[in-house]
């Protein structure tokens, strides 16, 4: 059985969608991936543009609240923002891991500055993920 992990964001509409569609293309043999919000909204569409430049297609995925995971135990429980970290109910979980990162729905100006910003967040993302998820 695949160990579980719960990436939480504040919406669960960037970094945590992110997060779990990059963990499961780059180790899904490994890892089962899972994401939610503490304030569920919509997946934010420059992320998802985003994520296809790369061959990841997450058009489909919509934003979950971590009330849909109550009682699930979980390997590897992650927050990826400070807010969420500080208002985050307990969730069981093996290890409790944090890593702060933009918030993309901050992001202002043209819309290519934002999905500049929203690479950045996601190569930030994807490297975190490789270093800390190596099999």
């Amino acid at each position: 059985m695949k160990p579980k992990v719960l990436f939480i964001c504040t919406r669960n509409s960037s970094r945590s969608q992110m997060a779990e569609a990059l963990l499961t293309s780059l180790y899904g043999d490994t890892y089962e991936a899972y994401s939610a919000g503490i304030e569920p909204t919509e997946v934010n569409p420059h992320v998802v543009r985003v994520m296809a430049e790369i061959g990841i297609n997450i058009s489909q995925k919509h934003s979950t609240g971590i009330e849909h995971y109550r009682g699930t135990k979980f390997d590897y429980v992650v927050t990826l923002c400070d807010h969420a970290k500080e208002i985050c109910p307990f969730f069981p979980g093996e290890q409790l891991l944090h890593k702060n990162f933009k918030d993309p729905s901050k992001f202002k100006g043209s819309e290519n500055k934002i999905l500049e910003e929203i690479r950045e967040i996601r190569e930030e993302i994807k490297m975190w993920l490789l270093t800390t998820f190596k099999p």
